[in-house]
């Protein structure tokens, strides 16, 4: 490799870009990356981390008032929104400083600017320099998708709804997924009136609709209004400053601030993948097969920009098995796609593994469901409604449980030890015969009739 600047070139350093040039750093290649923000990536920077501490403060919303039921009084509560915002953003930068020692502590140099291929093994630097690499990792990520209409600009994506100078009295969020239910939980919890606009009826579609409907129900009893089928027509600036938005199917509503979340698609404009060939998808992905290959031999990519899954610890596992097979020295390695744990960090979350009810009966036919509809422990003494609901999904032919879909607290938290056991193809009467830990949530998953 002698006769290339580097080994291995990554342009993104985000989860996935980062473990793939640490780990293949560490096999002994001279690896660089270019990252044209900051190193972290989405996750890091303006994804699962912020957000994540968006949904720890607007819980406390909720936790205060409930204390008052567990002998606690609490006089005087307010919010300070700038001040939680501040706070997320110094460990932000915090969390950057510390993914790029990471990086410089096993030797990866870094270039704090925007990379294109320009030609066969080569790279130019924003500021011109050229640089040439034996290998070339694309894991630049994806971008909220801002749909195309009359006023379009004045809205706002998750990227911005960090920085924003005070909570919106009253916001619309457009999109029926993750992002717009997680923000709508958070921003109602902050005192802002939320409505959420989507385009069909159905919100969360790759979850079991169990689930879709109760978060449907919790999310109508805590305040959060639903315009379905509806697409945006216009929007239009008054002169008090707040918006109105012209829709579909519906009246024309008039709010402080349009928030999308329309879905994400791949960052891989600009790239210069066209100069070597590289193919792309409808969606602008770059087509790779199990390994992360192109159909240049010597250009991978790994993340969200192949739009296989999008999930953070699906980049970083796809980054690992890149630097294992090209510089490992214990063969080709990929990822099994299948079967991935996900979580939705709604009011109340949600968290699932495994095929859906749906998907279940469509594929192995004779199936059996166990379900627990329960109200938890601490709603009921702080005089809280709000239940939660558990199903397992079983094969009827072998037993073996083949999803498993949960909402309610903590919901992820538990999921997470039970994907173990559904990847691993353990059985109902394996959950059956675990002793339960009482009293908890959890052990309602040992408790299924």
């Amino acid at each position: 490799m002698a006769d290339y600047d580097f080994d291995l070139f990554t342009i993104g350093a985000g989860s996935g870009g980062v473990r793939a040039s640490r780990v293949a750093s560490a096999y002994g290649a001279k690896v660089a990356v270019a990252e044209e923000y900051r190193v972290g990536g989405t996750c890091v920077i303006r994804g699962c981390v912020p957000k994540k501490m968006l949904v720890y403060g607007a819980h406390f919303a909720e936790d205060l008032e409930d204390a008052k039921q567990f002998g606690w009084n609490i006089e005087g509560k307010s919010f300070d929104w700038v001040r939680l915002r501040d706070a997320i953003q110094k460990d932000i930068t915090r969390l950057n400083g510390l993914y790029t020692e990471t990086l410089e502590n096993h030797d990866v140099t870094i270039y704090n600017q925007r990379a294109e291929i320009t030609g066969d093994h080569e790279v130019t630097l924003a500021d011109g320099t050229v640089i040439t690499a034996k290998y070339i990792l694309i894991a630049t990520g994806a971008q909220p998708h801002v749909p195309s209409f009359p006023g379009c600009e004045l809205g706002i994506t998750s990227n911005e709804a960090f920085h924003l100078d005070e909570v919106p009295e009253k916001i619309l969020i457009a999109g029926g997924g993750y992002i717009a239910n997680e923000f709508a939980g958070i921003f109602n919890e902050f005192g802002s009136k939320v409505c959420i606009m989507n385009r069909s009826d159905t919100l969360l579609r790759s979850y079991d609709a169990s689930l879709r409907d109760r978060l449907l129900q919790i999310s109508i009893m805590k305040g959060i209004n639903f315009h379905f089928h509806s697409e945006f027509e216009k929007i239009e600036k008054l002169e008090n400053g707040r918006l109105l938005v012209h829709m579909t199917n519906n009246d024309p509503v008039e709010v402080d601030q349009v928030m999308y979340a329309t879905g994400r698609v791949p960052n891989s404009d600009g790239l210069g993948l066209e100069n070597v060939g590289v193919d792309t998808g409808k969606r602008g992905e770059i087509v790779v097969d199990d390994y992360s290959q192109t159909n240049v031999d010597y250009i991978y990519a790994v993340g969200d920009v192949t739009n296989r899954v999008q999930l953070t610890p699906v980049a970083i596992r796809e980054g690992q098995a890149f630097a294992d097979t090209v510089f490992g020295k214990d063969g080709p390695k990929k990822v099994d796609h299948s079967c991935i744990p996900s979580a939705v960090f709604s009011h109340p979350p949600i968290a699932a593994v495994g095929l859906t009810e749906g998907e279940a009966r469509n594929s192995l036919g004779s199936i059996k469901v166990y379900q627990s509809d329960f109200r938890p422990m601490k709603n009921v003494l702080a005089g809280r409604n709000e239940r939660g609901l558990y199903k397992m999904v079983v094969d009827a032919a072998n037993d073996k449980v083949v999803g498993i879909h949960m909402i309610g607290p903590e919901s992820a938290e538990i999921m997470q030890a039970a994907a173990v056991a559904v990847k691993a193809g353990l059985t109902k009467a394996d959950f059956d015969a675990t002793t339960a830990i009482h009293p908890s949530m959890a052990e309602e998953l040992v408790l299924l009739k």
